[in-house]
């Protein structure tokens, strides 16, 4: 049984930003994805689009907030050649976003302008996912098309399939969350669509409507590269049968079924039309298309940290169920369990930053923002019981 001191299972953002700031501490790293590189899920099939979250204050605008500052500086320090700062025009959906918009002006974190029919974010990014996860990850061991399908803690150590063992065991497995047996860990998958499309309409910024738009690529004369993305799906019935399925692996090399095909037809439509609402793109060919299921817990923040024991924590306090309040750190916690995990949409803006804080808390014992630990979710959950 081959062993290290910490493994981290999911190679999209989220587990390549964990590997990343884990390796400045420590040596011993396996990372494990059961796709045949990193960002082969959601992570590749995101727009990467780094911009501000607009409204009034509240905790969740201020993460954002905390996160983007932070993320934006580190690509630029660490990864500039594949971050592209061009900013981002952010265009009112209709009146009653327009109106919404003027409310949010005495609360705005960055600076901003009028421009054609929106306003302009200086700050606005986007990276590339690929590029990102591999660069994040180069120092890390890997290993790829490995399927977790179990996992259990035994004496001081976590057994992977019973051939691989750690002492930190990491879960950044995004919507697939069988892994983890506790109810009250909760992920909506939000399935999205990106497509790249070569065109002769040439973005010069970043654009965001209904959909996102990068700037061009220039890949050669008068013909240049545009992502848009994405769309957002939440399917009420079982999509076990077809491309749908969080339990596939490497599913944008798969031959998709009929049904698979319909769907990402549809949605290339959607995204083509809210694109030429943005900017008319003339002469467009689509040339790649990919899918992913976003993850994102019930109440939007992220899922962080150490996961409470809820069997063994109700067995040694009940009155949890009638809505006792019992201090975390009375808890019973899963001893060297981690996640980090419900980053949606935004989980280029938010997966360096998270990662940096639960890397600090698990090896120089910094306090979590109680906002995004699973104590939250926890304490929901157990309240409903005696119901």
């Amino acid at each position: 049984m081959k062993e290290f001191e910490n493994i981290i299972i999911g190679a999209g953002i989220a587990g390549c930003s964990l590997a990343h700031f884990l390796r400045k501490y420590k040596n011993s790293i396996l990372l494990i994805d059961k796709n045949e590189d990193v960002a082969f899920g959601a992570s590749g099939a995101a727009g990467a689009f780094l911009s501000p979250l607009l409204g009034k204050p509240n905790a969740f605008k201020d993460l954002v907030t905390k996160a983007l500052n932070f993320s934006i500086d580190y690509y630029k320090s660490y990864f500039f050649e594949n971050i592209i700062n061009c900013g981002t025009c952010r265009i009112p959906k209709n009146k009653e976003d327009e109106d919404k918009f003027q409310t949010y002006i005495p609360y705005m974190d960055f600076e901003y302008k009028k421009f054609e029919e929106g306003y302009f974010f200086s700050i606005g990014s986007i990276v590339n996912p690929y590029e990102i996860c591999k660069k994040l990850s180069k120092d890390v061991e890997k290993l790829f098309n490995y399927e977790v399908t179990k996992i259990e803690k035994i004496d001081d150590f976590w057994i992977i399939n019973k051939e691989y063992k750690t002492k930190n065991l990491f879960l950044t497995t995004g919507a697939d969350i069988s892994l983890i047996d506790e109810e009250y860990f909760d992920i909506r998958a939000v399935w999205g669509q990106k497509i790249d499309v070569i065109t002769s309409t040439n973005v010069e910024i970043n654009y965001h409507k209904e959909c996102s738009l990068s700037k061009a690529k220039e890949i050669k004369e008068n013909r240049f590269l545009v992502s848009v993305g994405a769309t957002h799906n939440r399917f009420d019935k079982n999509m076990d049968n077809t491309s749908y399925n969080l339990k596939l692996s490497n599913i944008n090399n798969l031959q998709h079924n009929e049904e698979t095909k319909n769907i990402m037809k549809n949605d290339v439509d959607k995204l083509l039309k809210k694109a030429n609402d943005i900017k008319k793109l003339e002469n467009i060919e689509v040339i790649d298309i990919k899918i992913g299921a976003r993850a994102s817990s019930i109440d939007y923040f992220p899922m962080l940290g150490k996961l409470v024991d809820s069997k063994k924590s109700i067995e040694k306090y009940p009155h949890i169920k009638n809505g006792t309040h019992i201090k975390n750190e009375n808890l019973v916690m899963i001893d060297n369990l981690f996640v980090l995990n419900g980053v949606g949409g935004r989980g280029f803006v938010l997966s360096l930053y998270l990662a940096q804080e639960l890397v600090e808390n698990v090896v120089n014992n910094k306090k979590l923002d109680e906002n995004l630990t699973n104590y939250r979710l926890f304490s929901k959950w157990a309240k409903k019981q005696k119901r």
